[in-house]
């Protein structure tokens, strides 16, 4: 996550607390998406610290179509956002404009929302396009000085945002995820670990890895973990990860192992060698 100072971290606090009864009214109301631009633009300014006059750009024109805004600093477009209205559900296939058109650009990162929710999604530029859900929150619901919100708007902040925060953003969600923890669960190191304890406590009864390894898929980890693409992709990466930390820890350079992480929620794709991507598509709502 980025680091940032105490005055950063209080200026989102406290501008998001104020944001959360501004958008619980709009909530009420049902305003229209051009009303919810305009409070998203404010809150780009007064929580995440941009100069909406000068950082941010309404209507970006990418090859004849319009996104509904984009952070630029310094001549380079940070991240691009599609705003729906507040009252819309929002679904994976409300930011496919905008993967589109960071993906015609080269901008790595799309910010969802509806001025609630908030989703942030990295691009990966293959064949097809793909993205990776890495985070989703709920500005209402949230506490203001959780570390969600930190992770949220302190990413994507002014002061917070650059790549290799976001990288870092990124890996930290994958290696946190649910299926990546259901994932080490199975591996053969953790089973062994677990079959000698067994023995340990109960003064030497022998209980088999396979047993145990059944015993997990089938009674103790949801079976949504363990089974579809996202499951079976994390669990190949873990062993990626294992090989390259193994060889890591000897001594010994890399590169067809490189060390690659499962997606968070519905994503990934194959990565570049040197940089972490996703492993499963994301497949619209």
């Amino acid at each position: 996550m980025a680091k940032l100072s105490s005055k950063v971290a209080a200026r989102i606090a406290v501008q998001l607390k104020k944001y959360q009864g501004i958008l619980t009214g709009l909530q009420k109301r049902d305003v229209s998406e051009a009303d919810t631009v305009t409070v998203v633009n404010d809150m780009l300014s007064d929580i995440c610290g941009y100069d909406k006059y000068i950082h941010v750009t309404g209507q970006l024109a990418i090859r004849g179509t319009f996104v509904d805004l984009a952070v630029r600093v310094d001549d380079e477009i940070r991240f691009l956002i599609e705003v729906k209205a507040i009252g819309i559900e929002l679904k994976d296939a409300h930011v496919k404009q905008a993967i589109d058109y960071a993906a015609n650009e080269g901008i790595e990162w799309v910010v969802l929302t509806n001025g609630v929710n908030w989703r942030i999604y990295k691009v990966h530029f293959g064949q097809p396009i793909e993205k990776i859900l890495v985070f989703d929150l709920d500005a209402i619901e949230a506490s203001a000085k959780g570390p969600e919100v930190l992770e949220c708007f302190g990413n994507l902040s002014r002061e917070g945002f650059s790549k290799n925060t976001m990288a870092e953003f990124l890996l930290h969600k994958q290696v946190t995820n649910k299926f990546t923890v259901a994932a080490v669960l199975q591996t053969d190191f953790v089973l062994e670990v677990l079959r000698r304890e067994i023995r340990r406590m109960s003064a030497g009864v022998k209980v088999e890895v396979e047993y145990l390894k059944s015993l997990l898929q089938d009674e103790v980890i949801k079976r949504d973990l363990i089974e579809g693409e996202e499951a079976k992709a994390t669990l190949q990466n873990i062993r990626r990860l294992q090989r390259a930390a193994t060889r890591k820890k000897a001594g010994v350079k890399f590169v067809d192992d490189a060390p690659t992480v499962a997606p968070v929620g519905d994503a990934s794709a194959t990565p570049p060698r040197a940089i972490v991507e996703p492993v499963v598509t994301v497949k619209s709502a």
